[in-house]
């Protein structure tokens, strides 16, 4: 008796939604992150993901998010290669600029809760970050990544990682103090 064989195609869809899906919100949040724009992020993470597909054969199941962290790092450094000069990001510094197309130039619905949430004082305090630590303070704090995985993506030292977090940590506490209104004051 010999068993029917099995569909490559059927066992390539299946180790995608094991290993890959779960990890797609991590991907996203993490691209945005490097690429600072929503729409650079899911442009990062579709070619992560179609790298991913073509590379499942060669995948061994182990730590599929350090596996496809590595993958989006390598992916936005080729992106970047071949990357054109950056648009300006902020229409208003032009004299009578406007947005392609009727753009919509409002906050996405994440940045909306995240301005809704993240007060004023702390986003500047983030903000004033040089971005090596800025970084590595939002893959750590925000996206809840781990040393390791940062480590991985940003292709740094476990030791140069902490160290970053440790000072940006310490950086936005004496950002906070220098600039903190007086209890109960409004702005």
């Amino acid at each position: 008796m010999s068993s029917a064989p099995a569909d490559p195609a059927a066992e390539r869809a299946e180790l995608f939604r094991v290993h890959v899906e779960p990890e797609l919100e991590v991907l996203l949040r993490v691209a945005r992150t490097l690429t600072g724009s929503w729409a650079e992020a899911e442009d990062l993470t579709q070619e992560t993901l179609i790298r991913a597909w073509r590379a499942l054969d060669r995948f061994d199941g182990a730590h599929p998010r350090a596996w496809l962290l590595t993958i989006l790092r390598h992916t936005n450094v080729n992106m970047h290669r071949r990357r054109r000069p950056d648009p300006v990001e902020d229409t208003a510094i032009l004299p009578g600029a406007r947005p392609a197309f009727g753009a919509v130039t409002e906050p996405s619905p994440e940045e909306q809760i995240v301005l809704q949430i993240l007060p004023d004082d702390l986003e500047r305090a983030v903000d004033s970050l040089d971005p090596k630590f800025q970084t590595v303070l939002v893959l750590v704090d925000v996206n809840g990544l781990t040393y390791a995985e940062v480590a991985g993506l940003l292709d740094v030292p476990l030791g140069t990682v902490m160290s970053r977090l440790s000072r940006a940590r310490q950086r936005v506490r004496a950002h906070l103090r220098a600039h903190a209104r007086p209890e109960g004051s409004l702005r």
